[in-house]
């Protein structure tokens, strides 16, 4: 039987803001958001960061952006 696909729309935002997180976010760079929507309730999103684990920034930090289909398999596949 075939895996099944997540057919999720995965979320991606552009860091816009590291100050006090220099070493977890980098500027201009694309993270993928992780669903939390206790956290978003607070203006606060949670991303894969730096360190390779998800984590709660404020949405300050960040632009939410939306990807074109071939740009988010690329940044998601393995």
């Amino acid at each position: 039987m075939p895996a099944k696909m997540n057919t999720a729309k995965k979320r991606f935002a552009i860091c816009i803001d590291n100050t006090d997180y220099e070493a977890s976010l980098i500027i201009r760079k694309i993270y993928e958001v992780i669903p939390d929507e206790k956290a978003e309730k607070d203006d606060f999103i949670r991303v894969i960061d730096e360190s390779g684990e998800d984590y709660l920034y404020h949405r300050s930090h960040f632009i939410l952006i939306e990807l074109h289909i071939e740009v988010e398999q690329a940044l998601t596949s393995v």
